[in-house]
């Protein structure tokens, strides 16, 4: 009977065992507590229809939606060693990199792909916050530095999401010396004649903000991102004032000078399309996507125009 019941048993259930399914039909908006139905935030890219907040967007869903019909090849990044220090807290790194993985031994926080957006061939990088905050370590380092060789070497434009809470304190100063590596990539880049454009999302902090994702030609940001160094509540022990509202989010930086466009989610593809064709196709033989959305950019800003000079004429 132990040979029935513990071989037979479980491959017949297996054989018969129903698909799972999603855990609920409904997701709670943590901005504004609304319930919205799990294919309509699909639809909108996890983008609440009451309050615009932008939730968690896994790579996998952002390069996706990012290249021309869902196609693109992922990169082959170098694997780093798991535990260079072999550190302990209160659970070992190795035991900590292992839950992360989830059985896919190769996995890090950081993802990047080749593909063709609005028709021309780019390079992009994402970082995943859901694993370990997105923090970098030796993995992202020589991710990165691997993808922007990839950038230079097929002469493709680098565009690179970030979202990560620094560097990754379970590998020390190794992770620190991940900064000026990435730099090293960037410099690559840079020599090549190509563009680099960054994507600021929620959160960026530490030590990605303070390499690769303030060195960008163009930043870009998506609505209410925090972005900074040391985090607000930080700021305020250390100085004991009170911060300005909205105080190291993307739309206080766009007003400061950080960064230079916040664009919803749902429209930065139009964007990275245009500006792609900018940098690269110096005819301006735009994508047909880009052109349209190029002529809506002019309509919008001539409107905008027009309410100025008659709020002038006003006053």
């Amino acid at each position: 009977m132990s040979w029935l019941t513990n071989f037979v048993r479980p491959k017949i259930r297996a054989l018969v065992r129903p698909k799972r399914i999603r855990e609920s039909l409904w997701e709670k908006c943590p901005e504004c507590d609304q319930m919205i139905f799990h294919r309509e935030l699909d639809e909108r890219m996890k983008v609440c229809p009451h309050c615009e907040h932008h939730m968690f967007f896994n790579p996998e869903e952002r390069l996706s939606h990012l290249f021309d019909d869902s196609e693109y090849e992922t990169l082959i990044l170098p694997s780093a060693v798991s535990d260079p220090l072999k550190f302990k807290d209160r659970k070992r790194y190795a035991d900590r990199l292992k839950d992360a993985r989830s059985g896919n031994t190769d996995k890090d926080a950081i993802i990047a792909a080749y593909g063709k957006l609005c028709g021309n061939p780019c390079v992009v990088c994402v970082l995943d916050f859901a694993f370990m905050a997105g923090s970098m370590g030796v993995a992202v380092g020589s991710g990165f530095l691997s993808a922007a060789n990839v950038a230079a070497d097929r002469r493709a434009p680098f565009v690179v999401f970030t979202a990560s809470g620094g560097a990754r304190m379970q590998e020390g100063a190794l992770s620190l010396m991940q900064m000026p590596r990435t730099i090293v990539g960037l410099t690559a880049v840079k020599e090549a004649g190509l563009p680099y454009i960054v994507v600021l999302t929620n959160p960026t902090t530490g030590g990605v903000t303070a390499s690769f994702a303030m060195l960008g030609d163009v930043t870009l940001a998506e609505p209410g991102a925090l972005v900074g160094f040391a985090g607000p509540r930080v700021i305020e022990d250390t100085i004991r004032e009170r911060l300005p509202d909205g105080f190291q989010r993307s739309e206080y930086l766009e007003d400061h000078g950080m960064v230079d466009r916040v664009i919803p989610r749902t429209r930065l593809r139009q964007e990275l399309g245009v500006l792609i064709d900018l940098f690269v196709n110096k005819e301006l033989n735009m994508s047909e996507g880009s052109l349209a959305f190029r002529e809506e950019l002019r309509e919008t800003q001539a409107a905008s125009r027009l309410v100025d000079d008659e709020s002038s004429i006003g006053n």
